[in-house]
C-alpha cells in the first residue's frame, strides 16, 4: 500500500476536511508542525499509521525535519495545503526525489521573486518595489504613484498591509506592519523555512478595479481567483472563485463559487493565470493565482501560490462542481491518473453555489462595531437571515470556541483578528452574495452583547 507524509502547518484548507481525503487514497503518516485543532486530534489518531508533532523531534532545519520522517515511514509522497510549509513541503520532496512543486516553490511564495518573474515575462501587475529597510521604503515612495501598498514578501491572509497615502505615512507604515508580522509568527502564521522572512516587504502602487464591468449581478469585489493544478508542469485550470468587497485596506470577507462571469470574460482570465502560473516554472502543486478586474477589460496579476485556495475554497469547489481536489492531488503525486479538467469550469457547469465568510467585527461599510460581542455559534445558525433555500454551517476548526470576545478588528492584522468562518450552499452565486450581505448586517444583533468587555470597541 501506498503511504504519505501529511505535513500540517496552519492555513491551507481545514485540515478536519482535508486529512480524511488524503487517509482515502493511501496510508497516511502525520507530521504536525503546529497544534492540530482540538476536534480534529481524536479523529487523526484513527486516520493515521502514525501522529509526530515537530516538537517531539530533535531537528532543527525543518527541510531535513521533513526528509527524515519521509524516509523513516517509507512516504511515497509528501503534501502540505498549508502556504507556510510549502517551500520545505517542496524542498524536501526534492531531496527524496519524489514529485513535488519544484526547485522554483519559492518564486510562488516570496512575493519580490514572484514579480521580478513576472516582470521579466512582461505580465501585468501593479509598479512595485522590493523593500528591506525604512530607507528603501522611503526612496521607492517618492518614485511610485500614490497611494501605495505597502505588505510582507512572505505574508498569507492581507496581514501586514498598509496603506501609504503620502510621505507622512511611511515610517509608521513601516514600523506597523514589521510588528504585524512579529506578532503572526507569534500565532504560527509565519513562514516556517525561511528564517528572517518577516523583514521582507514589497511596496507596490494600488491599482483601481471596476467590478461592475465584470460580473453579472451587484455585490462582486473587483478581483478573482483562479483556481488550478500543475501536472508535470502543465498548468491545469479548474474555475474561478470570486469575492465580496474587501475591507480595508485589504482583507477578504468572503469567497465565493463560482464567480459569476461570462465565458468571454473568463477565457481571458484564466489565460492571463495561465501566463502568470507558467512564468514560475512550477512541477506539481495546486495552485491559487489572484487577478484584479479592471476598466475596459484591464487585468493585473496580484499573487500566485503554489497550493490550492484557503479558507473553505476546496469543499466549495468540491461541493459545487463535484471535484475532490485533495484526493485528485494526492494521486498525482502518487503517480496515479488524476482526471482534472480538460478547461476551466464555469457557473453553466456548477450545481449550485457555495461561498465562506470570515466574521469580522466590522459592517457592511467597513465601519467598527459600536459594541463588543462574543461568538457564539449556535445564535448564528439558528438567526442568520438567510434565504429558505440555503444551508449556513460554521467551520468549526477555523471559528474562535463559543464565548470568546470577537476580536475588534485591526485593519493591519487582516483575516488574524477574524471570529470565525460559515460556510453557505445556495441555487446560485447571486444568492450567496445576497445572504452573506444580510448576514454581514445582521450579526451585531445576532451576537451576544460582551458586557464584561464595555460598550465600545
Amino acid at each position: 500500500m501506498t503511504k504519505v507524509l501529511y505535513v500540517h502547518a496552519k492555513g491551507g484548507p481545514p485540515v478536519g476536511y482535508a486529512l480524511p481525503r488524503v487517509a482515502a487514497r493511501s496510508a497516511v503518516h502525520l507530521l504536525a508542525l503546529s497544534d492540530l485543532p482540538v476536534h480534529v486530534a481524536a479523529d487523526a489518531a484513527g486516520l493515521c499509521a502514525s501522529v509526530v508533532a515537530r516538537g517531539d523531534t530533535d531537528e532543527h532545519d525543518l527541510v531535513e525535519l521533513i526528509a527524515s520522517r519521509a524516509r523513516e515511514v517509507g512516504a511515497d509522497a509528501v503534501i502540505t495545503l498549508s502556504e507556510y510549509a510549502v517551500v520545505a513541503v517542496a524542498e524536501a520532496s526534492r531531496l527524496l526525489g519524489l514529485r513535488g512543486a519544484g526547485p522554483a516553490a519559492a518564486l510562488a511564495r516570496d512575493k519580490r521573486l514572484m514579480r521580478a518573474a513576472w516582470e521579466r515575462q512582461g505580465i501585468p501587475q501593479p509598479c512595485f518595489r522590493a523593500i528591506a529597510t525604512a530607507q528603501q521604503l522611503r526612496a521607492a515612495e517618492a518614485e511610485l504613484s500614490h497611494p501605495l501598498l505597502l505588505k510582507a514578501a512572505w505574508s498569507a491572509g492581507s496581514t501586514a498591509h498598509q496603506i501609504i497615502e503620502g510621505t507622512a505615512d511611511v515610517q509608521d507604515a513601516w514600523e506597523r506592519s514589521r510588528a504585524v508580522m512579529a506578532e503572526s509568527a507569534r500565532l504560527g502564521y509565519a513562514e516556517l523555512h525561511v528564517g528572517g522572512a518577516g523583514e521582507d516587504f514589497i511596496v507596490e502602487e494600488i491599482v483601481t478595479g471596476c467590478a461592475e464591468e465584470w460580473f453579472d449581478g451587484s455585490g462582486w469585489g473587483d478581483y478573482v481567483s483562479v483556481e488550478g493544478v500543475v501536472v508535470d508542469g502543465v498548468f491545469r485550470p479548474v474555475c474561478l472563485s470570486g469575492r465580496m468587497p474587501t475591507v480595508a485596506p485589504f482583507t477578504e470577507r468572503a469567497g465565493i463559487t463560482p464567480a459569476a462571469v461570462g465565458t468571454g470574460a473568463q477565457t481571458r482570465i484564466v489565460e492571463l493565470a495561465r501566463r502568470a502560473v507558467e512564468a514560475l516554472g512550477l512541477e506539481n502543486c495546486g495552485t491559487h493565482t489572484e487577478i484584479k478586474l479592471g476598466a475596459d477589460g484591464r487585468m493585473w496579476v496580484i499573487e500566485t501560490a503554489a497550493r490550492f485556495g484557503g479558507a473553505m475554497t476546496v469543499p466549495q469547489i468540491e461541493q459545487v462542481f463535484g471535484l475532490d481536489l485533495v484526493a485528485m492531488f494526492t494521486d498525482q503525486l502518487l503517480g496515479r491518473p488524476a482526471d482534472w479538467p480538460s478547461r476551466a469550469l464555469t457557473p453553466a457547469d456548477a450545481d449550485g453555489a457555495a461561498g465562506s465568510l470570515v466574521v469580522l467585527a466590522v459592517d457592511g461599510a467597513g465601519a467598527p462595531w459600536p459594541r463588543r460581542h462574543l461568538w457564539d455559534s449556535a445564535s448564528v445558525i439558528r438567526s442568520a437571515p438567510v434565504g429558505a433555500g440555503s444551508t449556513l454551517s460554521v467551520v468549526r476548526e477555523s471559528s474562535l470556541p463559543d464565548g470568546t470576545p470577537v476580536p475588534v478588528y485591526d485593519p493591519a492584522a487582516g483575516a488574524n483578528t477574524m471570529a470565525g468562518l460559515c460556510l453557505l450552499s445556495a441555487d446560485r452565486p447571486q444568492t450567496v452574495i445576497r445572504d452573506f450581505t444580510a448576514l454581514v448586517d445582521a450579526l451585531p444583533r445576532i451576537l451576544p452583547t460582551d458586557v464584561a468587555e464595555g460598550v465600545r470597541a
